[in-house]
């Protein structure tokens, strides 16, 4: 697949996965109103879709960039970050993004924002500490890639409506409980559907979730490793950088798993990695694999 043909596929995945949560949640508020013979639910099940698709839409970077905990960067305390980002950006012929700095002691980074002129650059301390100045081009250029191959958009949607889906799924197994049995005698069939629905939904959640975050192909890694190569035209800059990513231990203060897909490692260290479980649903392809592929490039 080529950057083109990249570019639109995300655009037709974001789309879709928005749609598909418009329909999923209509249709559970629908079962819902059906069985307690409330239209309304249905009414408010089609105005929250509509309300967090909008809210996906144009406002996922700021939701992202809060759970964070990024915070805007300073051209005068960080003038060095500025000029990098500044070089790279030109030579990406990308708009220059915000650029954010995350009060954190971890090698990582992230890009969010729905489209290059709306996009944000997030840094960690860790990294403007301990990469030099190649390894940092080659993860900055690696973040501008995510923005000029259109991962950034479906990336930052995933964020909020992975999270709703979560909050959905325990307030239909709350109502379930404490709803379903509390139904008087003329509505037993009623309230027990409903259990055995909240509780289908509150099983079914976190796959539907997984799902979402694993829409967000770990193919666009490779991409972006290979697009920020021909930015910097260093390969070895990048292989360093994830080389020390690899070693690095510190835990994420601000980790989250609704936003882990984001960076450009996993946050989230240590035996969570190694699990084999855990392996076979990870957005992010082995370190290891990256840095053999960037190591085989010829600058």
């Amino acid at each position: 697949m080529d950057l083109y043909s990249h570019k639109d596929s995300n655009i037709q995945k974001t789309w879709l996965l928005m749609t598909v949560f418009f329909v999923l949640i209509i249709l559970i508020g629908w079962l819902f109103g059906y069985v307690y013979n409330s239209p309304e639910i249905l009414y408010f099940a089609v105005g929250l879709s509509i309300l967090m698709n909008f809210f996906a839409y144009w406002y996922s970077d700021k939701v992202a960039l809060a759970m964070s905990g990024a915070r805007p960067a300073s051209r005068e305390t960080h003038l060095e970050l500025f000029r990098i980002m500044e070089n790279l950006s030109i030579t990406a012929g990308l708009p220059i993004p915000r650029v954010y700095v995350i009060h954190d002691g971890q090698i990582n980074a992230f890009a969010t924002g729905r489209d290059p002129k709306h996009a944000a650059v997030a840094v960690t301390e860790g990294a403007l500490a301990r990469l030099n100045k190649n390894e940092l081009e080659g993860v900055l250029a690696h973040e501008l890639s995510h923005i000029g191959n259109r991962d950034i958009l479906i990336s930052s949607v995933v964020v909020v409506l992975a999270g709703l889906i979560a909050i959905l799924a325990d307030w239909f197994l709350r109502i379930s409980v404490f709803g379903g049995f509390n139904r008087d005698n003329d509505n037993k069939q009623g309230g027990a559907i409903i259990l055995v629905l909240g509780l289908v939904v509150a099983i079914l959640a976190p796959l539907i979730a997984t799902v979402i975050r694993l829409a967000v192909s770990r193919k666009r890694e490779f991409l972006a490793d290979a697009s920020g190569t021909l930015l910097t035209r260093y390969p070895e800059g990048l292989a360093s950088a994830l080389e020390k990513i690899s070693q690095d231990q510190v835990p994420m203060r601000y980790a989250h798993s609704g936003t882990a897909h984001l960076f450009i490692s996993n946050p989230f260290r240590g035996k969570s990695e190694q699990n084999w479980f855990a392996r076979l649903f990870m957005t992010h392809p082995p370190i290891e694999e990256r840095i053999r592929i960037l190591r085989g490039m010829r600058p």
